[in-house]
């Protein structure tokens, strides 16, 4: 199939939970009297476009990206990070140049990027870095804030993570042996590590995770060298046993730590029901991309902008569950952030999005 035009935005829950832009006219910022600053962590199910800041082709700031949203294909893709659920403008890119209010919170997210340093290094910002860049943030608003009012609406804030995909994938990616140098329960530790703890010390009460999506038959690990189109069901195991440990942890954490609150989202039985039953949940493809090339369009071709020049596209996104290679499209997005917000939960002891944003 040809390239083709027609319009489109994808790239993460942030993004389908937006806000209207009618908060925000002429520069001036409407915000609701007792707002919750939202502090985001993570992968290119957040990323907001601190990519299209550091050197690297992990970037999604031109056609197809974006279209729908922004009308124009060179518009960056994803400058916001804010939900119409939670009433907030645009939540800023903490290395957008510029940058300086802090007080409805930052974007730290970074497509390619992984809880260890070594998951895409030099290509992403991995978390140990975003978790520095938020101690920086903190010490601005207590001294801008003060220390009372800082750790106030530090407590009131809600943080967000996505991240964990990328250190189970890269491995298998490059034909790393770094998996074989660890058992399963070493290597899931490793990454799930001391993720809140940081925050937790200073200040931090209300946590967001997303656990890991079914990432063994995802397009793009479908044409890993030596695949052959086939799910890679080696991957999986980790997967679970993720889920399973990042959920125990958060349990653990809500025992154990004064005011430590959390939502645990459930993306990967969102996907799973939705690559197995498309028509249920209006869709009809569930296993090819839309944008992309090669077998399932799992070839990520960077609208070919990189060494891919050639890609295709589907005529009708609506139809797919997929967009690109590794993310899905905006009508599953929305459909994951109703869920979220105030959907029933699948795991004990959390909230829902909009239960933890109303906590005090």
């Amino acid at each position: 199939m040809k390239m083709m035009r027609f319009p489109l935005y994808f790239w993460a829950l942030c993004a389908v939970l937006l806000y209207n832009a009618s908060s925000i006219c002429h520069g001036h910022v409407s915000l609701p009297g007792k707002y919750v600053a939202m502090f985001v962590f993570g992968d290119s199910i957040f990323d907001a476009g601190n990519n299209d800041y550091i050197n690297t082709i992990a970037q999604a700031n031109y056609f197809p990206y974006g279209e729908s949203f922004f009308k124009n294909p060179n518009w960056q893709i994803f400058r916001w990070s804010n939900t119409e659920y939670v009433k907030l403008p645009f939540i800023p890119l903490y290395l957008q140049p510029g940058n300086s209010d802090y007080s409805i919170g930052v974007n730290f997210a970074s497509g390619g990027a992984g809880a260890l340093d070594e998951t895409n290094q030099g290509m992403a910002i991995d978390l140990g870095t975003q978790l520095s860049y938020f101690k920086n943030v903190s010490r601005h608003l207590r001294k801008k804030l003060g220390d009372a009012k800082a750790k106030a609406s530090l407590s009131r804030a809600v943080y967000l993570f996505s991240v964990g995909s990328n250190d189970y994938v890269f491995p298998f990616y490059i034909n790393s042996s770094v998996l074989r140098s660890y058992s399963r329960e070493e290597f899931v530790g490793q990454v799930i590590g001391n993720i809140t703890e940081n925050i937790y010390k200073i200040g931090g009460r209300k946590f967001g995770f997303v656990n890991l999506w079914p990432l063994a038959c995802v397009p793009f690990v479908r044409v890993i060298p030596g695949q052959n189109g086939a799910c890679l069901d080696q991957v999986t195991p980790f997967v679970q046993l993720h889920n399973k440990e990042i959920s125990n942890l958060l349990q653990k954490k809500h025992s154990e730590l004064k005011g430590f609150k959390y939502s645990l989202l459930d993306f990967n039985t969102f996907l799973n029901e939705r690559i197995d039953h498309p028509s249920k949940y209006g869709f009809k493809e569930s296993k090819i991309a839309c944008c992309g090339s090669g077998p399932y369009r799992g070839i990520f071709s960077y609208g070919g902008k990189r060494c891919i020049t050639e890609y295709e596209l589907c005529d009708n996104v609506s139809e797919y569950v997929f967009f690109d290679s590794g993310h899905l499209t905006d009508k599953a997005y929305q459909q994951f952030a109703k869920l979220v917000w105030n959907g029933k939960l699948n795991f004990k002891g959390g909230y829902n999005l909009k239960s933890l944003f109303e906590l005090k």
